[in-house]
């Protein structure tokens, strides 16, 4: 012991000296204190009894012989009670009956009277290093016990298979979780060889992990493999089989020689089965569409190249075909997406059971999907998988209290004969797939290599839309509004063109969808209102008479959150009346969201701002809402015009418009009057204003200023107006 270790014990420990002899009782106390020992004193026995019962000591210096309670007798009540201390005897009776009654009582020591002080500190330091040794062994087992009770549980209620084997590969122990896992109890297979418990197809494998003649740490990392279950019917899984991941350890010992020697194995075994699930979820979710089951883009890549090369080795061809669901924007927007995607689970799980085994359909995302048809001999092969698809999408699809029905545009291509990549395939399909929509939809075409040309067409012109607004190649034109009974311009509507330097003046029919698709109009319909405000402030400061403009509103520009403050905001900038700045938008922009559509309108209207309905009759609002929209016009749409001479119906559904439009006090604007014929029919119906070629076709700027300046129609109109008289 260090003196340092020697000084930590004395400043810490309790002594009690007991002796009836004051001279001794006074000079052991001096001596104890002087070493640093925290000393207590008792004058008998029995008072050194009632000391050690309230104050525990850790050594006591006992005389033997004391009158009342002996020093025997103190030593016979410490044992009683089970009081915790060591005892030193400190006795003039040098026989050797008294030492030996004091060892037998558990007395440490024995030192006689007189003592060398030396000595007496000597026996008191290593008592008490005895019983501070003593206190550690007691608290080791204390935690070596409490240790292997928790290792025991541990063990036990682990939800991993532990196990050990001997060297020959039976099993020494496995835990509860074996039963639990497994069905088997420890009865059943301690002394068994663990091959009894694993699959047959993995047993080659482990007993290679197992070999006892196997080299080395015999460690074993990671290992999956399968292990039986037991046939009891009470296991909540009734599959066989169990994957699990093994991981061992060798055990070892040394032999009488000294040398390492191996005694088995241990280890633990891993259930994974809910691991192989999700790894077989996550999987199937990277190669599947969630919506429909159906392979998805990268799965489809896949089968494509395989069967490609197949193709190749056989010298086959095989089919992609493109497929689109022709107007499912209108399902969405007027049923909502939860019908939307019902639809399409309807949609895929037809399509499959047009299909042959070998085929495989994948969803590219939204209302697209591709097919591919391997082994095919002649494009007739494919083209009628996709006159059977056509035929079946004619039976209707019931989704909730709605009857549908649905048809797809289908673009179909060869290999190796249209194109020798899965990137090009999947890429012209689509190319056919348009052509397809172009020439009506509901029907299939077999790409050429004049689609792909007016493909590349397409692009090149989406290329030089971006560049339009920038180069300054869009004008605005205007069609002139006439009142019919006094023939004089009362509104403009403003219409987009683009020179392009190459193709000329283009109508919107020409780009329009392009800028919708690319995201552009927004910042077009901006630059065109811009425009328009800009013709309004030139004509008013140049003292022309000023007219309503119109101006056509997209459906981007009117879901944006700021469209009326922005709107009302460039008016104020160009300090321009409202009321002569009006808005065209077509009822399907106001039902795809009449939520939030339906107050910026009011919020215009409030301001002055007019708001007509455009092509009324050929989208889908309800009467009741007609009621309910904050407009002042409404435009019928020229197919109704177009054939009003030679259809009575077309006629009839046209003054029923503009007797409805009367009962709500609301304007309308007949578009599209071409003839003589179809102003006569109008003004027999009551109509009092149009748009159309008749009068005038859509003018540059410069030239509908000078009809705004001269602004008056054919006598002829007044002349036929007064006919009707």
């Amino acid at each position: 012991m260090t003196h340092e270790q020697a000084q930590k014990i004395s400043r810490e420990s309790q002594v009690l000296v007991v002796d009836d002899e004051p001279l001794m009782l006074a000079s052991l106390s001096r001596l104890l204190a002087g070493a640093g020992y925290q000393v207590h004193t008792a004058r008998n026995g029995a008072e050194a009894v009632r000391h050690l019962e309230k104050n525990p000591c850790d050594l006591v210096l006992l005389d033997l012989m004391m009158p009342g309670l002996t020093g025997h007798e103190v030593m016979d009540r410490i044992q009683e009670k089970k009081i915790d201390t060591h005892v030193i005897v400190v006795s003039g009776d040098v026989s050797i009956e008294s030492a030996i009654s004091a060892i037998r009582r558990d007395a440490y020591d024995f030192v006689r009277k007189p003592y060398e002080p030396d000595e007496i500190l000597k026996r008191v330091q290593n008592a008490l290093a005895s019983r501070r040794l003593e206190a550690e062994n007691r608290s080791m087992a204390k935690r070596l016990r409490r240790s292997e009770q928790w290792h025991r549980y541990l063990v036990n209620s682990s939800l991993d298979i532990i196990y050990s084997l001997d060297t020959k590969g039976r099993f020494t122990f496995v835990n509860q979780a074996m039963e639990r896992i497994l069905g088997f109890t420890k009865q059943e297979l301690l002394g068994k060889h663990y091959s009894a418990i694993v699959h047959d197809e993995d047993i080659l494998g482990v007993a290679q992990l197992f070999n006892e003649r196997r080299t080395g740490e015999r460690s074993i990392r990671g290992v999956e493999l399968r292990l039986k279950r037991t046939d009891d019917s009470r296991l909540p899984n009734p599959k066989r089989f169990v994957p699990v991941e093994l991981n061992a350890m060798g055990m070892y010992d040394n032999d009488a020689a000294g040398q390492r020697r191996f005694v088995g194995t241990y280890g633990v075994v891993r259930d994974i089965a809910d691991r192989k699930r999700a790894e077989k979820t996550i999987a199937y979710q990277a190669y599947h569409d969630l919506l429909t089951a159906l392979p998805n883009r990268a799965l489809f890549h896949d089968r494509l190249a395989q069967a490609m090369n197949q193709a190749k080795r056989n010298n086959t061809r095989l089919a992609v075909m493109f497929l689109d669901l022709d107007k499912f924007k209108f399902v969405n927007d007027s049923l909502g997406h939860v019908a939307g995607d019902k639809l399409l689970q309807a949609l895929a799980s037809r399509l499959r059971s047009c299909l042959r085994e070998v085929d495989t359909l994948a969803r590219m995302g939204g209302d697209e999907f591709v097919l591919l048809l391997p082994n095919i001999n002649e494009a007739t092969d494919a083209t009628l998988i996709a006159e059977k698809i056509l035929l079946a999408l004619q039976e209707k699809f019931v989704i909730g209290d709605h009857e549908l029905f649905a048809s797809v545009s289908i673009g179909i291509v060869l290999f190796p004969d249209d194109a020798d990549t899965s990137e090009n395939l999947i890429k012209r399909a689509d190319v056919a797939m348009y052509h397809a929509k172009n020439q009506g939809r509901n029907n299939y075409q077999l790409f050429n290599y004049t689609m792909d040309a007016q493909a590349s067409g397409r692009l090149t012109l989406v290329r030089d839309l971006r560049n339009a607004l920038d180069r300054n190649e869009f004008e605005v034109h205007y069609h002139p509004q006439v009142d019919i009974p006094s023939g004089r311009i009362v509104g403009l509507e403003a219409l987009l063109r683009w020179n392009h330097p190459t193709h000329g003046l283009l109508s919107p029919a020409s780009f329009i969808h392009l800028a919708e698709e690319t995201g552009i109009i927004s910042p077009i319909g901006e630059w065109v209102l811009r425009t328009v405000c800009g013709h309004a402030i030139e004509w008013r400061d140049a003292g022309y008479p000023l007219v309503r403009i119109a101006v056509n509103i997209s459906p981007q520009q009117i879901q944006k959150p700021d469209f009326a403050d922005k709107f009302l905001g460039l008016l104020g900038e160009y300090q321009i009346d409202p009321a002569l700045i009006g808005i065209e938008i077509t009822e399907s922009t106001i039902m795809k969201d009449v939520e939030n559509t339906v107050p910026k309108l009011r919020k215009l209207r409030d301001q002055g701002v007019e708001i007509a309905l455009d092509d009324f009759g050929t989208g889908y609002s309800s009467l009741s809402y007609l009621n309910k929209l904050p407009i002042h016009t409404l435009k019928v749409d020229q197919s109704f015009i177009c054939d009003m001479t030679h259809n009575a119906g077309h006629l009839s559904i046209v003054n029923a418009i503009a007797t409805m439009a009367r009962g709500l006090l609301l304007r309308l604007v007949i578009e599209g009057v071409e003839t003589e014929a179809q102003l006569d029919s109008l003004i027999g119906i009551g109509c009092n204003e149009y748009q159309g070629f008749l009068f005038s076709q859509p003018l540059p700027a410069e030239k509908a200023v000078e009809l705004l300046r001269n602004n008056h129609a054919r006598r002829r109109i007044e002349d036929m107006v007064a006919s009707q008289v």
